[in-house]
């Protein structure tokens, strides 16, 4: 049975940076998943020590910039920085948390995860532009990049219908 990271706002939990949940659409099949005991829920920053609710969070090419087109994987490389809107530097954490999670999701023979698009951490359609202005880029998080680096693939919620059905597809010729 494939194992499933999925990001603990998407199965109700109070876990994002302001204190809500994000229940995704497809309920039913995040339910599902849950009672065949394929989800492993994490959220990342608050799995590394970070509160709910906690300050907005976005990646910039340097601790001053604005706008730019870095996105996880530089964090991840250390060519970019992901601030707080106070401008404090969180970076570090963003790393860790990434590393962590791989660690988790290789632990629990996770080869799919579902996360939370617009996450500095978790986005993996899109993120937000390091301005604070509600503007979306393409792009991915840190946390998506450290898992598709180690060869789990990941899936926005808004693609939960479409893993589903590969795992069903799979199942059925398996």
């Amino acid at each position: 049975m494939d194992r499933i990271l999925v990001s603990a706002c998407l199965i109700g939990r109070p876990v994002r940076y302001n204190g809500t949940d994000k229940k995704s659409g497809a309920a039913e099949i995040l339910e599902r998943w849950q009672q065949e005991g394929r989800l492993v829920p994490v959220c990342p920053e608050v799995a590394i020590g970070f509160p709910t609710p906690r300050p907005a969070a976005e990646i910039r090419a340097t601790p001053g910039g604005g706008a730019s087109d870095r996105q996880g994987a530089d964090v991840l490389s250390r060519q970019a920085v992901v601030v707080e809107d106070s401008g404090r530097d969180v970076s570090d954490l963003y790393v860790q948390a990434a590393r962590d999670t791989v660690a988790l999701a290789k632990r629990n023979n996770c080869d799919h995860a579902v996360l939370t698009d617009g996450s500095p951490s978790c986005g993996s359609t899109f993120i937000y532009d390091g301005t604070f202005s509600g503007i979306k880029k393409p792009g991915m998080g840190s946390t998506t990049a450290a898992l598709r680096d180690a060869g789990i693939t990941v899936w926005a919620e808004t693609q939960i219908a479409a893993l589903d059905a590969e795992l069903r597809r799979r199942s059925a010729t398996s």
